[in-house]
């Protein structure tokens, strides 16, 4: 009975006793440094000091650092704003006759938290004087667990069927949506559906996005729809 107990301690203290594991909380943080371009970023970021929210947020920082560096040299995001910032003194100088400003704008929110997933959304905006900006939002997923990124095969059982199921929703939103009578090809250039790059969780289901230039064109903006929670049930692998 001795050696049960023992083996029983050690079992809850291998697996940490996941019941009584605390859930994730984030903050979110001001980059207050000033910049000759014009630059802000507000970051959420997990606030516990281990392995878990390390990895979350060395997780949206790359997803930041890919989106606004040229270089692959750059890995952590205070070089990143750096060079954003180069960059712009550096077309100052060559262009001083121009009174433009670059900007650039980052911001994260934590959209859907459960046991089982955790979902990010990241906003960036970015505009170096041209004809117009560009803006990007990316839905990061994570297993709560471990910190690591979900696949959409992690979040979805049968990939072909939810397809079908998003296919669907899509043309149930732009049949809403839009006064143009337009169908999937005129959104796809002539090419079936795709499911976007972009998927990640709220509370009221599903948000399947595609950012500008994704499809249609630049007018149309974001196109995005929301598949409700409980007809997703059959397809989610988490919740």
């Amino acid at each position: 009975m001795k050696k049960l107990t023992v083996l029983a301690l050690f079992i809850c203290l291998l697996f940490s006793c996941n019941k009584d594991t605390k859930p994730l909380s984030f903050k979110t943080t001001e980059i207050t440094k000033i910049y000759n371009a014009d630059i802000n970023v507000l970051l959420t970021e997990a606030t516990a000091n281990n392995a878990i929210s390390n990895a979350i947020n060395t997780s949206i920082k790359n997803e930041i650092i890919k989106a606004i560096s040229n270089s692959e040299s750059i890995k952590n995001l205070e070089d990143a704003l750096n060079e954003f910032d180069t960059e712009f003194v550096n077309f100052k100088k060559y262009f001083s006759d121009r009174e433009s400003t670059w900007v650039l704008n980052i911001e994260s929110e934590v959209t859907y938290s459960s046991s089982e997933v955790l979902t990010i959304a990241l906003s960036i905006y970015t505009d170096k004087g041209g004809a117009h900006g560009n803006d990007t939002i990316t839905f990061l997923n994570f297993n709560p667990n471990t910190g690591s990124l979900f696949a959409l095969e992690d979040i979805i059982n049968d990939v072909v069927a939810f397809k079908n199921l998003a296919e669907k929703h899509f043309n149930i939103a732009i049949d809403s949506n839009t006064s143009e009578n337009l169908s999937i090809e005129d959104f796809f250039f002539g090419e079936p559906f795709q499911l976007p790059n972009n998927i990640g969780f709220t509370e009221d289901g599903l948000v399947l996005l595609y950012n500008v230039y994704e499809i249609a064109s630049y007018n149309q903006g974001y196109t995005e729809f929301v598949i409700p929670t409980d007809i997703l049930s059959p397809y989610l692998k988490v919740n």
